[in-house]
């Protein structure tokens, strides 16, 4: 089992950066693969970006590549995602969560989720 929290989230003027994290907890962290979803007010939740469980491969949405990278240290147990050139359109609540497939990029194949973390680009 393993549990997951964010962090990181905040207000940042169109253009700028964030940085969000998300720690692990339980022995099993690294035989995860491990995405992110934002959920904006009256949206559904829609995937992100994933890595595999070593880290050797990334996915990505259209909307996000080239300016969002994600990643993962697993001796840590964290998980990381990047934003940079944030847009107002990408104002969400950001969750990470945890799958045993890898590459997942619907939310059924995911198993376990974090609270979330809220992040307001102002234009």
């Amino acid at each position: 089992q393993v549990q997951l929290a964010e962090s990181g989230g905040g207000l940042v003027q169109a253009g700028g950066s964030l940085r969000l994290s998300c720690a692990g907890s339980g022995r099993s962290f690294s035989v995860y693969g491990m995405g992110w979803f934002r959920q904006a007010p009256g949206k559904e939740r829609e995937f992100v970006a994933a890595v595999s469980w070593s880290g050797g491969s990334t996915y990505y949405t259209d909307s996000v590549k080239g300016r969002f990278s994600i990643s993962r240290d697993n001796g840590k147990k964290m998980l990381y995602l990047q934003m940079n050139s944030l847009k107002p359109e990408d104002t969400a609540v950001y969750y990470c969560a945890a799958s045993r497939a890898m590459g997942a990029t619907t939310t059924e194949r995911y198993e376990y989720w974090g609270q979330g973390t809220q992040v307001t680009v102002s234009s």
